[in-house]
């Protein structure tokens, strides 16, 4: 169990100012980001058919779905700041919490914050050309391949977006909460304007549905396939992050979690159904702005520059989402005493994490910067899949280890729920593994930089 830090280190608790709508739309506004207007592209290419793209969409909402049902528990048994690291501590010791939370804030979730902030740019750009400009370049060979670094005026941008997020969730989760609920209901407003355009206009055919390309197919193609699906449905974990912040949470973080992911479902199935309706599978295989296609043969440009405003707010949403709950990820470390001391403060008046959202931020600004995000990122997927497995089958190991635990909600379906999805990861970890083996070992080894420090955070703990 975690102890509180003593108030004359000015060490205050986060306060409970979380509604279950600012919780649901954490949920809904995270995972929806950009890959809904874009993997339906590289699916029907790996199954070739949009049936089969159904099926995968299915397959992967399900196994999601049992994501959910079981961090549901754990959640509601542990409503602690920091999500999968306290999981993981709880369950299988420090060590494994603190690879979690060293992974989350130097490359995953601040990666994450990069990647949306810089595709946030690449849609306005398609407004205003010139952020793609270079401002200025550095005569230094730290730029891709050794080059000069070069700096254009979209990634200062990114970096302006992800400052103006990092200050609104610093003066208080409730106003970072309100910014979720607003943005995330324009999102699915404007999401739903787009399906109602492509399904009721006339400008499609159901004969599309049983259109078909050559595609790999079999178990390779639609792992593939489910592959990208995972994709696009992730981010539905982040609003454990916040727990400590939601009101009620025995109550409300299991419904956040479960019933934003089933609009999430089925928001993605009727977008795909609205796709596949006014384009066949050759016409979604052959661009990789599905959505903007679709508007643009319904309502020319206009319609496509209207779905650049709708993955515009879509991303930044979840861009949002992502620096409100991936902040106190290193927070909860810091309160372990397992990262540096600071990053543990709780701002006097606003009640937030304020030193940890403002590092988290920073951090991932500089990635923007460097425009290295996707290469590290890349490199930890491997290890960040392990420990999603390891997090949710912290379920079955906290239900004998702690067996007295007091949970207010239990998973249904268990224990077959969570071994479903532990099962599901593994096959991905394979993959992984197989698809990308030097990636992955040299995510093992930038993971492994942080053990000099957990020990030496560990013993200092101590002493």
């Amino acid at each position: 169990m975690t102890e509180k830090l003593p108030k004359t280190e000015a060490h205050l608790d986060l306060k409970r100012d979380l509604g279950i709508w600012s919780a649901a739309a954490i949920v809904i506004g995270t995972v929806i980001g950009s890959g809904i207007f874009l993997v339906p592209n590289s699916m029907v290419k790996s199954v070739g058919s949009p049936a089969m793209v159904f099926a995968v969409w299915i397959a992967g909402g399900i196994l999601t779905l049992f994501g959910a049902l079981s961090y549901a528990e754990l959640a509601a048994a542990l409503p602690r700041a920091g999500g999968e690291y306290v999981y993981l501590r709880e369950a299988y010791g420090p060590l494994w919490g603190f690879i979690y939370g060293w992974t989350q804030m130097w490359v995953a979730k601040s990666g994450s914050i990069a990647t949306l902030a810089t595709g946030f740019v690449i849609y306005l750009a398609n407004f205003r050309p010139e952020l793609e400009h270079t401002w200025l370049i550095v005569p230094l060979p730290i730029g891709e391949a050794g080059q000069p670094l070069e700096i254009r005026y979209g990634q200062l941008l990114a970096m302006g977006v992800i400052a103006v997020l990092a200050l609104i969730n610093y003066f208080g989760v409730r106003v970072g909460g309100d910014v979720q609920v607003i943005v995330t209901a324009v999102k699915v407003g404007l999401i739903a304007m787009i399906i109602l355009i492509g399904l009721g206009t006339g400008h499609g055919s159901a004969s599309n549905y049983h259109t078909s390309i050559p595609a790999a197919g079999g178990i390779t193609g639609f792992f593939a396939a489910l592959v990208a699906a995972l994709w696009a449905y992730d981010g539905w974990n982040n609003v454990s992050m916040v727990a400590s912040e939601v009101k009620n949470p025995q109550r409300n973080l299991p419904r956040a979690l479960i019933l934003g992911t089933l609009s999430v479902i089925a928001i993605y199935l009727l977008t795909n159904f609205a796709y596949f309706y006014v384009l066949s599978a050759s016409a979604v295989a052959s661009t990789d702005r599905v959505a903007g296609e679709m508007m643009r043969r319904i309502l020319g440009a206009r319609g496509a520059g209207a779905v650049s405003i709708a993955a515009m707010i879509s991303i930044f949403a979840a861009l949002n989402g992502s620096i409100l709950s991936g902040s106190r990820v290193p927070f909860a470390m810091a309160r372990d005493k397992l990262f540096f001391r600071q990053i543990a403060f709780v701002h006097p008046t606003h009640r937030t994490p304020s030193v940890s959202i403002l590092a988290l931020s920073a951090w991932a600004a500089l990635l923007v910067l460097s425009g290295r995000y996707d290469q590290l990122y890349t490199y930890v997927i491997f290890a960040s899949v392990i420990l999603y497995g390891m997090a949710t089958a912290s379920v079955i190991v906290l239900r004998r280890k702690r067996p007295e635990m007091p949970r207010p909600y239990r998973t249904i379906g268990y224990p077959i729920v969570p071994i479903v999805f532990v099962l599901g990861i593994v096959s991905l970890v394979i993959s992984t593994l197989w698809h990308s083996p030097r990636e992955s070992l040299m995510g093992l080894a930038l993971i492994a930089l942080g053990l000099p420090f957990y020990f030496y955070w560990k013993a200092r703990a101590a002493s």
